[in-house]
């Protein structure tokens, strides 16, 4: 490893910004992404996901040296190559890596001899040694820990969290040797207010990130199947689980839709992995099917609360409010208030849906759903939804825009009850 280092940042992301910005105020940083638009757009000091806000970027840029490209050659030069592209699934929830392999093959063209290669991206345990480093190898000609080496450091990044921000986030780190875990854990030590974690061996460190996720899967799957129960019971949930919570060792958590990047997608590649070793993981399977599920449950407890005011569905006027997978971020991905609209759209074309924090283009272009960024004073609808809490939705009165005997259905449990007709 030279002396002197020089970090280049695959994928500028919600995940690869954010961490090479932290980077460039120790080390000389490059950032790089295909995407030419999303580049010129962070080298004029914005940031469209709002995980960087304008004035740390802004920072990095002037006083740091901090550069975004999609020029190949600009990375050359690094002996770093920290690796943060998306893992996604494909339409029948199995892991796509291609991603992965296609940053492994950029990896492959500017890496060199003594360079190091760390992985972001959350994977299944082997997915570093055995799929990304062999795409290395052959791409570049080195050896895999002759010539180069390896390292891998899982995501913890909240989007939308401002508190646990990367720098305050401990962080797991491990290394193909003993000595490039030790050069790996420093790295990130030198940049992170509350250190790091280091793992024995990079399939534990990728094992630890994959059952983070999964765990609160799990979690949630509980809580969302305990709503159900209750619901059918005439029982509230949140009630249930503040008197449940008052002993010391329950874990609290809220039902709720279960959507993003991360929780909704990384089970998946645990579960393909287990079958292949002849173990079927029962209850994440189940727990994935059930939160998948919950869009269209909400969808059908709001239609059940009109059928008993004598609404008739497809005359009636909807509004959700909200359609990013989590409150105060523009972050779409894998939103489950999709599946809230899609079974609605089964009975009515006559839905609004409302979210300020959402880009409207984007939304269109990935769900084919047309947003709308403001509402009307005078809009009124047969029913509301109240799908994700945004801020903008918190101080709203919602009577007034809702029809005489019209139904008011809280998926987030947030609103006053005694305005409500339904809840999770």
């Amino acid at each position: 490893m030279k002396n002197d280092i020089k970090i280049g940042v695959i994928g500028l992301g919600y995940v690869g910004l954010p961490l090479a910005r932290l980077f460039s105020t120790k080390y000389p940083t490059i950032g790089y992404d295909l995407n030419e638009k999303r580049v010129n757009d962070l080298m004029s000091g914005h940031d469209m996901t709002l995980e960087v806000e304008d004035e740390l970027l802004n920072d990095a840029i002037n006083n740091h040296g901090f550069t975004c490209t999609s020029n190949l050659e600009d990375i050359k030069d690094c002996n770093v190559y920290i690796v943060a592209v998306p893992t996604p699934v494909d339409e029948n929830n199995r892991p796509d890596l291609k991603p992965l392999w296609n940053a492994s093959e950029t990896v492959g063209k500017v890496i060199s001899k003594g360079d190091i290669v760390i992985y972001e991206s959350t994977v299944y345990p082997g997915v570093t040694e055995e799929e990304c480093i062999p795409v290395v190898e052959k791409i570049s000609g080195l050896k895999y820990n002759i010539d180069f080496y390896a390292g891998y450091s899982p995501e913890r990044i909240n989007p939308g969290d401002k508190q646990h921000t990367v720098e305050k986030i401990k962080k797991v780190t491990s290394g193909s040797t003993p000595e490039t875990a030790d050069i790996v854990d420093s790295l990130y030590n030198s940049v992170l207010v509350n250190g790091t974690h280091k793992a024995p061996s990079i399939k534990v460190a990728e094992a630890s990130k994959i059952i983070e996720n999964s765990q609160r899967d799990v979690n949630i799957a509980f809580m969302n199947e305990l709503a159900k129960i209750f619901n059918a019971m005439g029982i509230d949930t949140h009630d249930v689980i503040e008197a449940a919570a008052s002993k010391w060792n329950f874990i609290k958590l809220n039902p709720g839709l279960v959507g993003g990047h991360c929780i909704s997608v990384d089970p998946y590649y645990l579960i393909q992995k287990a079958q292949v070793y002849g173990v079927l993981p029962r209850i994440m399977f189940a727990s994935r099917r059930l939160n998948d599920g919950m869009g269209a449950y909400v969808a059908n407890q709001t239609i059940k609360c009109m059928n008993k005011k004598g609404i008739v569905v497809k005359d009636a006027k909807f509004l959700i409010m909200g359609i990013t997978f989590k409150e105060n971020c523009p972050d779409i991905r894998n939103t489950k208030v999709v599946d809230i609209y899609h079974t609605l759209k089964e009975y009515t074309d006559n839905i609004t849906i409302w979210d300020p924090w959402a880009n409207s283009d984007k939304t269109l272009r990935e769900y084919n759903i047309q947003i709308e960024k403001e509402l009307g004073n005078d809009s009124k609808y047969d029913a509301i939804i109240l799908a994700v809490a945004h801020k903008e939705f918190l101080n709203i009165d919602l009577k007034k825009h809702l029809n005489q005997n019209g139904v008011i259905y809280d998926v987030k449990g947030i609103l006053d009850r005694n305005i409500i007709d339904g809840r999770l």
